[in-house]
């Protein structure tokens, strides 16, 4: 069952020297509990594919079905309870919190503003960092006395507090060491298995990509130029652009080296 269906999405802006078309026609599903991965160059224009998905951008055509609502349409209180079906988690951990609230108060805002008392706000705030691994007393700091793995560890658990069905990961691990990001991804799976969450995975990280995701959509200029199963995509890739990708990705092992088209 699809959980998200966009159809033909643009998203344009208006500058002084004429109109930007950073998402043309771009047109995706979202099954419940699938991790589709979004992959292409910096400035193609996934990320503000991600935040239209989620209303964060102006939508300038198409329409975006989520949870069998029409999220465009949907105003008002309805609106605010279908933005708890999706939720996001950005790629600037340390950007994306405020610095002058403990991380008690970040987790417990969404509760707060959902109508959570303050009692189950604070009861709920305690699953949350068991869950992303946190210790009991983080409530009480700030976000600069965490790791940027850490930090990382809080906007997932932001992204969880209102049980969401669908989390939108905009290049999450990118600003994190080798090490870390491979925490952190397999924190995502193991949340996954347990929650059922779908995930809608922004990368340029082919390795993370292929670990990760289900699906994989490659995006080259705002558009959707091809869409497979993660695993048929890598053995048989049909676009010039994802040929270019696949082979400029780094592999340990040079007999597994892609010839650059």
């Amino acid at each position: 069952m699809s959980l998200l269906q966009a159809e033909s999405v643009s998203v344009s802006f208006v500058t002084p020297r004429g109109t930007l078309h950073a998402v043309r026609e771009v047109s995706l599903t979202i099954a419940e509990g699938e991790t589709v991965g979004l992959v292409g160059e910096s400035g193609c224009g996934k990320s503000t594919l991600g935040r239209a998905l989620m209303r964060l951008e102006l939508v300038s055509a198409g329409r975006v079905m989520l949870d069998g609502h029409d999220l465009l349409a949907t105003e008002g209180a309805a609106l605010a309870r279908l933005r708890a079906t999706v939720q996001m988690v950005f790629q600037d951990p340390f950007g994306s919190l405020n610095p002058r609230r403990r991380i008690g108060g970040i987790l417990a805002q969404p509760l707060r503003i959902a109508g959570h008392s303050r009692a189950a706000a604070e009861q709920r705030v305690a699953e949350l960092l068991a869950q992303v691994g946190l210790p009991a007393d983080a409530v009480d700091r700030y976000p600069h006395e965490f790791s940027r793995g850490q930090r990382q560890r809080i906007g997932i658990a932001r992204a969880l507090a209102l049980t969401p069905k669908l989390i939108i990961c905009d290049e999450p691990v990118s600003a994190l060491d080798v090490s870390v990001r491979a925490q952190v991804v397999n924190l995502l799976m193991d949340l996954q298995a347990r929650l059922g969450i779908a995930y809608l995975f922004i990368s340029h990280d082919l390795t993370v990509v292929e670990h990760l995701c289900d699906r994989v959509l490659v995006m080259y200029l705002g558009r959707i130029v091809e869409s497979a199963p993660r695993a048929r995509l890598w053995r048989r890739p049909l676009h010039p652009y994802t040929k270019a990708l696949l082979a400029a990705a780094p592999v340990a092992d040079p007999a597994r080296a892609r010839a650059r088209p």
